[in-house]
């Protein structure tokens, strides 16, 4: 067990544009292992990383992630449909018109003039970032249904953004030409099968959210949860088989898919809607890179304008999950009185903390009797008092919440806060609540701290098992809530203080007598050998 000492701070900003290769790829070697040989995911990692100093010092990294990430997705599509062109015409022995029938019913179409090659073969031309923009926005339009809006309006010409027409021509070519590196070669029989190829690259594009996200300090969490927490808050939902899964704030996608990858298979669907449109754009991609096609990510404000619902209710799911902005201001109290999908009946929180909104819109969004909720909070959540107060005592009556699990400090991006997982279950039989005290075990780190495997392994068993555990984890019964009126403030429950050993005054004396002796005779020899040099 390792306990926390003082979180340490948030980088500076300054500090982190800096950061080496070295501080941001594992340490371990992890090889994945396909039909096609051995993939060093690592390498591929790693070369993306360099990759971004094309822009670094340049615009920040909120704005450099867009081009980087959409010149993946299009570098990828590119080496899809060059890979599947080869093999059909290999197939079909070169008869152009029955390959392209074949390719007309691929997973995607990309028209001419709108591939890597053809980029790579332009990088000298003095319009590159418009040939750029024009291959992107012909992708989106022959791809409505899947793709369209996937590279967010992204301007690969901008003067603003990337400097006069020859700094500008220059970045960009030198981003062409980094894609032509051999690591970055990502033709599906380079993996042996799409499915390899798919969690490879899937793989890498997350990884590059997570830099990109420590990178952006605060506001990186509005776009990736880190990916332990994520994890975490898998396991405790349990998705199974089937299910629908829902994240009202889904950021770049990546908590959905920690969710389904619990499940295994392809037998589940997932849905979100996000407020930012860049960040949305990169939850599209991110879906299209795993090989995930019952997806529907749409962009909006979750809760003034939900969009989906079904007549004059919100659509259901079975597993509903998030990491909400923490307490975000003007969240819109203004219209919760009116709202039409009765999200707010058991009252109405502060305008200048939106989460129990969230909380309130995700438990509606849930099927009844069935419905499973997880939710990121932070602590104040579980105490604050006034309309929140209402609301957290109104849930737990209607016997909804099941357990609550305190997190180790400085999990999240660019800040110390501690947080907490609330699980709810509209299907709860018992009025018991579990309560896990997890803020002690944990991996600090140099910027940031993170759950280990066995920390996780460890809170999703004790969440099982429903059962006390001594200074961990406390299962309070109704009565015991209600006693401490409906306030959720995890050490009323679980008692974490530890007994201080007893000091033995005597032996200690005698301890102290022995060093002071030994001291006076240090201090003779030392005079001895200071006459000695005449000093």
């Amino acid at each position: 067990m390792s306990k926390a000492k003082k979180p340490t701070k948030a980088p500076a900003k300054k500090a982190k544009v800096e950061k080496s290769i070295e501080d941001v790829v594992e340490t371990k070697k992890e090889l994945v292992q396909t039909p096609a040989g051995v993939i060093d995911q690592n390498q591929i990692n790693r070369k993306l990383w360099q990759m971004c100093d094309t822009f670094r010092g340049t615009i920040d990294s909120g704005a450099y992630k867009n081009y980087i990430l959409s010149f993946l997705f299009l570098k990828y599509l590119s080496d899809v449909w060059k890979d599947h062109y080869a093999k059909y015409s290999t197939e079909l022995k070169g008869d152009k018109e029955r390959i392209n029938r074949r390719m007309e019913r691929e997973r995607f179409i990309l028209p001419k003039n709108c591939s890597y090659d053809y980029l790579y073969e332009h990088r000298d031309d003095s319009n590159l970032g418009q040939l750029i923009n024009d291959a992107m926005e012909n992708i989106e339009e022959a791809n409505k249904q899947k793709l369209d809006g996937v590279f967010g309006g992204i301007d690969f010409n901008s003067d603003q953004a990337l400097g006069s027409t020859r700094d500008r021509n220059k970045r960009l070519k030198n981003l062409v030409e980094d894609f032509a590196d051999s690591v970055l070669d990502f033709r599906p029989s380079r993996f042996g099968d799409e499915k390899h190829q798919e969690d490879v690259i899937g793989n890498a594009y997350i990884y590059l959210i997570s830099q990109f996200a420590s990178d952006a300090g605060k506001k990186g969490g509005e776009f990736y949860t880190p990916r332990e927490v994520a994890i975490l808050l898998a396991k405790l939902v349990g998705a199974k088989s089937g299910d629908r899964i829902y994240d009202p704030t889904c950021g770049s996608g990546s908590l959905l898919l920690r969710v389904a990858n619990e499940i295994g298979g392809q037998d589940f669907s997932l849905w979100g809607q996000e407020v930012n449109g860049g960040t949305w754009a990169l939850a599209k991609m991110n879906m299209f890179l795993h090989g995930i096609d019952n997806s529907k990510i749409e962009r909006g404000d979750t809760i003034n304008s939900p969009f989906f619902k079904e007549k004059d209710a919100l659509t259901k799911f079975n597993v509903v999950v998030a990491n909400p902005p923490f307490s975000l201001d003007k969240w819109g109290a203004e219209i919760a009185e009116a709202d039409p999908y009765k999200r707010f009946t058991r009252g109405i929180p502060p305008k200048s903390k939106g989460d129990y909104a969230f909380i309130l819109h995700m438990i509606e969004s849930a099927y009844e009797s069935t419905g499973r909720v997880g939710v990121i909070v932070p602590h104040g959540v579980l105490f604050r008092g006034g309309s929140e107060g209402k609301i957290r005592q109104a849930l737990i009556e209607e016997n909804l919440l099941e357990t609550v699990v305190g997190l180790p400090p400085n999990l999240f991006f660019g800040t110390g806060i501690t947080a907490a997982i609330l699980v709810f279950n509209k299907g709860k039989k018992s009025r018991d609540v579990l309560f896990i005290d997890a803020s002690r075990e944990f991996e600090e780190g140099k910027n940031q701290s993170r759950l280990r495997d066995s920390d996780i392994e460890k809170i999703v068993t004790t969440a099982k098992s429903r059962k006390s555990a001594e200074k961990y984890a406390h299962l309070a019964t109704f009565d015991e809530i209600k006693e401490n009126e409906f306030n959720l403030n995890i050490p009323r429950y679980v008692d974490t203080f530890e007994e201080e050993e007893e000091i033995n005054l005597e032996a200690l004396e005698t301890e102290i007598d022995a060093i002071e002796s030994n001291l006076a005779d240090l201090r003779k020899e030392m005079k001895k050998y200071l006459r000695e040099l005449g000093l």
